[in-house]
């Protein structure tokens, strides 16, 4: 089994359900008592949202990098960055280690083309809803991608920040999320991207009346799947002490 590098904390509630994902999408895969190897480097979210908004994007790449350097040598395989945000400096934090970074948009875009959808609608940062780095890679995979009007942006922008990224789930802003994605599906979306990873604490399936595909949760799931990439099931593995069914 791979060790699963996490560059976290950005916030650390969306890199919890990454944590919990992995370790149960694992337990699904080989039974037992097994978990996934992982290791897990949690930054300062305030250092890096002030760097954001002041637009000191290689000083938030060098974070970052450094935080990949420190889990490859922990013994990191494989790395994530847990936000999509940051992705903004993917490819800065890819060049400074030797091990691979699994990219967040391209799990995004495998499984929406394998779920057979196209046109797709995207929530997230108002970064991630407006610049090219990760809209742009989605639609260079072959996906055509709508995002909210100014207000519908704003308002999705200021509920991960102002409310998800602290652990606030409010109904209220559950609508208005319901209503933003119903005016993407009018202008033809036909699934959404919960592209923020704090969403999916907002917003499920039942929220939507189209699919809709939680990054964080797609991410994880490639990263296990990568990391046990030949790995043989070995049966059942429960303490000796367990009673028999």
């Amino acid at each position: 089994m791979k060790t699963i590098g996490l560059i976290g904390g950005m916030s650390w509630e969306s890199t919890a359900e990454y944590y919990r994902i992995l370790n149960e999408r694992t337990r699904d895969r080989l039974g037992g008592l097994h978990s996934a190897r992982c290791v897990i480097y949690s930054v300062d979210f305030a250092e890096i949202e002030q760097l954001q908004v002041q637009g000191r994007w290689e000083e938030a790449g060098a974070v970052l990098a450094e935080a990949a350097l420190s889990l490859e040598a922990a013994g990191a395989d494989l790395l994530l960055i847990c936000t999509n945000t940051m992705h903004k400096v993917a490819d800065m934090v890819g060049a400074a280690v030797s091990v691979p970074l699994l990219h967040l948009a391209d799990a995004t875009a495998d499984a929406v083309r394998a779920s057979g959808l196209r046109r797709v609608g995207l929530l997230g940062t108002a970064f991630t809803m407006e610049q090219d780095f990760y809209r742009g890679r989605l639609e260079r995979s072959g996906l055509d991608v709508r995002v909210p009007d100014a207000g519908g942006r704003a308002l999705v922008h200021r509920v991960i920040y102002e409310e998800l990224c602290l652990g606030v789930v409010r109904d209220d802003s559950r609508a208005a999320y319901q209503e933003v994605i119903k005016d993407l599906v009018a202008r033809g979306a036909e699934g959404v991207i919960l592209g923020c990873t704090e969403i999916e604490l907002l917003i499920g399936p039942q929220d939507s009346p189209v699919p809709i595909f939680p990054t964080a949760r797609l991410h994880a799931e490639a990263a296990v799947t990568d990391a046990l990439a030949g790995v043989v099931h070995c049966g059942d593995e429960r303490p000796k002490w367990a009673a028999a069914p």
